[in-house]
């Protein structure tokens, strides 16, 4: 019975304080995530390392492969010769296409002076026709004024073809009178010369 009171006293004192243990859970679970990142870290590295090592010859392999054939050098100087080619006949083609051009520029200049030399001895020539024209017409009137027997001796002289233009020209009065003083073989020299112009004359 003596112990009863003990049991009460001892239920009655209040517990000590649970000391809290230094270094709790989450101070572990810390270094053990740092440990972790470490080992992650150094497992990247080594990996890294040996994807570096096992792509190297992969590296090397396409360099070799990107370098030029041998027969590069001598294409690419083909192809500069070509083309140089190509520009000096392009330079020729335009050199000559400026000299037809300077060439038809001269053409075209100097035919239009022959053109115009033309047109001044057409207007010479036709100025000379009307002035020969106009003299023959007076010496027709100047013969066909003259008394017969001189116009006679004067067309003796002259030459067949000759006499026989203005006899032709002449008032056939005023020529029949002219034939009439003339001799037998000059008359029918100049009759012929006249008769065989105006045959080719058309009739109608």
């Amino acid at each position: 019975m003596s112990d009863a009171p003990a049991r009460q006293a001892a239920i009655a004192r209040p517990a000590p304080p649970k000391r809290r243990r230094r270094g709790g859970p989450g101070t572990l679970w810390v270094i053990v995530v740092l440990l972790a990142s470490s080992g992650l870290i150094r497992i990247g590295e080594n990996t890294g390392r040996a994807f570096a090592a096992s792509g190297a010859p992969h590296e090397a392999e396409a360099v070799a492969t990107c370098e030029p054939a041998p027969d590069a050098g001598a294409l690419l100087n083909e192809l500069r010769r070509r083309e140089s080619v190509l520009a000096t006949r392009e330079a020729a083609l335009e050199s000559r296409a400026q000299t037809v051009a300077l060439a038809h520029s001269q053409l075209e200049l100097k035919l239009a002076e022959l053109v115009a030399a033309e047109d001044r001895l057409a207007a010479t020539l036709a100025m000379t026709d009307g002035a020969a024209e106009g003299d023959v017409a007076r010496l027709v009137t100047v013969y066909e004024n003259m008394k017969p027997k001189e116009a006679a001796a004067v067309f003796s002289e002259m030459a067949p073809e000759f006499a026989a233009e203005f006899l032709a020209r002449m008032r056939p009065d005023a020529a029949a009178l002219v034939f009439a003083g003339l001799e037998p073989k000059s008359a029918y020299a100049i009759s012929v010369l006249i008769a065989g112009r105006n045959a080719t004359a058309p009739v109608q």
